[in-house]
């Protein structure tokens, strides 16, 4: 049955969408230091690869994240049912499920965007992975596939998994296109958000989430006078400043000076703790890439980065260390003080 009820919609007023090779369990652990209230999301995981496979790999997360979405990927209802409980067992606050996603191996598995062009299993796999959990079953969808595209169809989508089970919709803003790459998929379709406040106002019950192309927070702001909630993907990748703005921009919290410098001594223990596991250091610290983006020191502090980073053998502490200074050092720079702080909570 529906899990709408009791939740609270603002609690996706601001999303990092899922990416694969992006948002993992060392992205997010980063992402939660720079923001208490965004929601965060696993990389798409595949529900066959969950039930068949290594579930306590594929799942494992940190307690400081919370709250994470898990993303599952499939076609089959009673695996995404067997799959939910799974991420519910393990500590999830929502499944998610992907019916967007346009690559080769979605389309060979046949979920992701394909299923677009079948509302029917769409809601067979909501409403069986809800009767399976008591958390929140959302959807996360395009405007349509190819040439089946139109609005009454997308209509038809949502209605039927709104009736099933979906808590919450996230709506792409870009139809697919299944013979194009993701990244074509991610550039080529033109954005539609009109279409997306359309589907708001024709399902005023339903919590709707806007995402495709939302670069900065004063976008978010004015998509947030149409819908419950914005997701953004690269953006909030890419530039880590602005993920540090999201509590006070967005959720009217009182801003927090925090300096680069001390972002990075902070994440020294978990970095040593999961060196200490085996997870190689690179893996980590790839996802600091975007500090400073857009300020001076960006360039320097990219470069230190991938040099650095291919020398895993010097020691986490070392590693962190050494990036602390370079960091303060731009920081105290004459031009670094030019730039607003970082902030985050």
């Amino acid at each position: 049955m529906p899990k709408a009820i009791g939740i609270k919609p603002e609690d996706w007023r601001f999303c990092v969408a899922p990416m694969m090779q992006y948002t993992d369990r060392h992205y997010r652990y980063l992402a939660r230091r720079l923001s208490v209230h965004a929601r965060l999301y696993t990389e798409m995981v595949v529900a066959s690869a969950l039930v068949r496979g290594d579930a306590r790999h594929l799942l494992a997360f940190d307690t400081f994240e919370r709250p994470v979405a898990l993303q599952l990927g499939g076609s089959d209802p009673r695996e995404l049912a067997l799959a939910a409980r799974m991420g519910e067992d393990f500590g999830y606050a929502e499944i998610n499920l992907n019916v967007g996603c346009p690559s080769d191996r979605v389309q060979a598995g046949r979920f992701g965007a394909c299923l677009i062009a079948e509302p029917g299993l769409v809601a067979e796999c909501v409403a069986t992975m809800s009767d399976a959990v008591q958390i929140p079953v959302t959807v996360k969808t395009r405007l349509g596939v190819d040439t089946l595209d139109s609005q009454p169809h997308l209509e038809s989508l949502v209605s039927q998994v709104a009736a099933a089970g979906c808590a919450v919709l996230i709506l792409h803003a870009r139809k697919a296109l299944l013979n194009f790459s993701p990244r074509a998929n991610r550039e080529i379709p033109p954005l539609q958000y009109e279409r997306v406040y359309a589907i708001k106002q024709a399902f005023p019950a339903l919590p709707v989430v806007i995402n495709g192309g939302i670069q900065s927070l004063a976008e978010c702001s004015r998509h947030l006078a149409e819908v419950e909630g914005v997701m953004l993907g690269r953006a909030a990748y890419a530039d880590l400043d602005l993920l540090a703005r999201v509590d006070e921009v967005l959720f009217k919290a009182a801003p927090k000076p925090f300096s680069e410098a001390g972002l990075i001594e902070g994440l020294g223990d978990y970095v040593e703790r999961r060196v200490a596991e085996g997870v190689p250091l690179r893996h980590i610290a790839r996802h600091w890439a975007g500090l400073r983006q857009g300020r001076p020191g960006a360039r320097a502090w990219r470069h230190w980065l991938g040099t650095h980073l291919t020398r895993d053998g010097s020691g986490a502490a070392p590693f962190i260390a050494e990036a602390a200074r370079l960091l303060r050092a731009l920081e105290g720079s004459p031009e670094g003080e030019q730039t607003p702080a970082l902030r985050a909570s």
